[in-house]
């Protein structure tokens, strides 16, 4: 599951939901001090569809016999017996990279963030932060995951990840943990051990999510309130670009740098605790001090953003659904020119959406450059969005995108 940020702000007020691509994990054995133990699998799956395990459980047994087979050093045979010992499995239907890698195997008593570990940095850094606050990790897993989110995309497969891990830890070792602490440990984790100063709104939307409503969170407080999402002509449509980006490598750190200092001017000249506070017009009437051009374009993108958002939630209330899409192209609108994160090729799928009779809105999705646009679409020209601006954006961009029609589903939970 991955969360999709339908208005995003910066300190202050959002609105997010989880929409329906599927993140599943299976636990297949626990490691004790005697070696491995059979159990049955323990899943945890990040949307409510039940989906048959049987087929992924007899392949990752296909992949662990060919693992074993391959070692021969009986030092490494003792390891695998170790009660700090795991291995991670990933197949992604969408990412075959994942696939390739096999099982990585790493322990309990290495919690440290190594490049060569690739995607199981994720679940790491959760194990990691759980510990840190406490929570002994008294066993090593055996843990398959399977999922369709693309990563790199722009729909937080990271946090989908550590979330799902979150649930997999609690219910393990029987952790008496909310799911809100699952997202704010799962934030910690990505922050301080995978380098990347995220907010908090996708982990929380992954943990919280409920089907068919958006969640209004304020960021600060984390107060929250779920308002409805009624689309009953329409569907929700995610376009991936194709163009990848990785929040840590991207620019992501320097907007949020960008718009803390904006802060700490504007509080020279007004009584605020967060950028969210201000309505446009204040925000106007103390722009100047902030002294650079380029962060008051960030400040106003925050403030603006903020109020769009609060004006979506009655939107959605009054299941004004043109509405809601008008506040979703001016949020791309300030994305594009003010925290600059789009890029070309969103750009063009944006642009060819906006222009489309039956799209009621369209915009970025994600942490920006590249990833993926979400647009509302009339249910009857869903098929001719996805033929045409599919056939326009492959001529004018030179490889495909890829469309998928989604719900809005449930959090995180067992199955």
């Amino acid at each position: 599951m991955a969360s999709l940020n339908t208005l995003r702000t910066r300190f202050g007020v959002v609105l997010s939901v989880v929409i329906g691509l599927a993140l599943l994990a299976f636990v297949l054995s626990l490691k004790t001090e005697m070696g491995f133990s059979g159990n049955d699998p323990k899943v945890g799956v990040i949307d409510g569809n039940k989906i048959k395990y049987s087929d992924y459980i007899e392949e990752y047994d296909r992949v662990k016999a060919r693992h074993a087979g391959s070692e021969s050093d009986p030092q490494q045979a003792d390891m695998l017996a170790d009660a700090a010992w795991q291995e991670l499995f990933s197949k992604n239907v969408l990412v075959p990279g994942f696939e390739k890698m096999g099982i990585v195997e790493t322990s309990l008593d290495d919690l440290v963030p190594n490049p060569k570990a690739n995607w199981t940095n994720y679940p790491k850094g959760v194990m990691w932060a759980f510990e840190k606050r406490g929570y002994k990790l008294t066993h090593g897993l055996d843990i398959l995951i399977y999922g369709n989110i693309p990563n790199g995309s722009g729909l937080s497969s990271s946090a989908s990840l550590e979330v799902l891990t979150g649930v997999i830890l609690k219910d393990t070792y029987g952790f008496d943990v909310s799911m809100v602490d699952i997202a704010l440990i799962g934030q910690d984790s990505e922050n301080n051990f995978n380098g990347c100063n995220c907010g908090i709104m996708d982990q929380f939307a992954s943990a919280m999510g409920k089907k068919d409503h958006a969640i209004f969170l304020d960021t600060n407080t984390l107060h929250y309130e779920y308002a409805p999402v009624v689309l009953e002509d329409a569907k929700i449509v995610i376009t991936n670009s194709k163009v990848k980006h990785s929040l840590v490598d991207s620019a992501y750190n320097d907007r949020r740098n960008e718009c803390e200092t904006a802060l700490k001017e504007l509080k020279t000249a007004v009584k605020i605790e967060s950028l969210g506070e201000l309505t446009e017009e204040e925000y106007e009437a103390h722009k100047d001090v902030i002294k650079d051009a380029v962060r008051q374009k960030r400040a106003k993108h925050a403030v603006y953003e903020n109020q769009r958002t609060i004006r979506a939630v009655e939107a959605l209330k009054n299941q004004d659904v043109e509405l809601f899409g008008k506040l979703m192209n001016a949020s791309h609108e300030s994305l594009r020119y003010d925290y600059e994160v789009s890029c070309k090729e969103i750009d063009i799928l944006v642009d060819l959406a906006q222009a489309m009779p039956g799209v009621l809105g369209s915009r970025i999705t994600g942490g920006g450059f590249g990833g993926c646009t979400v647009s509302i679409v009339k249910n009857d020209v869903v098929d001719t969005f996805i033929s045409e601006i599919g056939k326009t954006y492959r001529e004018k961009v030179g490889h495909e995108a890829e469309f998928y029609v989604v719900d809005i589903g449930d959090g995180a939970g067992t199955i």
